[in-house]
């Protein structure tokens, strides 16, 4: 820590040059837009970010739409719960994880009709927020046109969010997108410690 670290009235100079620099940052972001974001990377907190954002839309007031891919073998504490809210229209479309399916055409059908709905969605203006879950697996694995993925995200309501999750976000989408995160792993239980699943956490 730098001797002057603690000094109170170099850190009020410090932050009161902070404050004038976000303020005039704030007041120059004028556009008000649907915005597309992408949560990627092989760290946990993908779906858990996405799941949030989708709780404080509903805490708006806001529309929701879920559509999961590639999960749906077993059931997550975040389906028992956002399910039984107003506002929600909630699928989960897939059939579990790809080594556990072994059944690539039973993958690709489960994917397709999964992206119908997502398509229903992003073709209606009334959806404030959609949450497209694991839809980057489907896509890695090209269990989708990436062009139909991207042209429907291109032609949804202007004033419509949409969040992507999962590994291995494709280039394309990736420049698509409005806002990008890649979580990445430090430590996880799972792998270091071999702790399973935890209700609550994973599921």
């Amino acid at each position: 820590m730098r001797d002057n670290a603690k000094d109170p009235e170099r850190h009020a100079k410090r932050m009161a040059h902070k404050q004038k620099i976000m303020n005039e940052r704030i007041a120059a972001a004028d556009r008000e837009q649907g915005v597309l974001l992408v949560l990627t990377g092989p760290g946990k907190g993908k779906s858990s970010s996405g799941f949030g954002m989708l709780a404080r839309a509903l805490g708006h007031g806001m529309k929701v739409g879920v559509v999961q891919f590639i999960k749906g073998k077993f059931a997550t504490g975040e389906e028992a719960f956002f399910r039984q809210l107003a506002g929600v229209d909630y699928h989960v479309m897939g059939e579990g994880y790809t080594w556990d399916t072994q059944d690539r055409e039973r993958d690709i059908q489960a994917a397709e009709a999964a992206w119908a709905q997502a398509s229903r969605m992003l073709a209606d203006a009334s959806y404030d927020l959609v949450l497209l879950d694991e839809l980057n697996i489907a896509l890695r694995h090209e269990y989708l046109d990436l062009d139909r993925v991207l042209d429907d995200l291109q032609a949804r309501p202007s004033m419509q969010h949409v969040v992507v999750t999962g590994r291995h976000a494709p280039r394309e989408l990736i420049e698509l997108a409005d806002t990008v995160t890649e979580m990445r792993v430090v430590k996880h239980a799972f792998k270091e410690q071999g702790v399973k699943a935890q209700k609550g956490i994973e599921l």
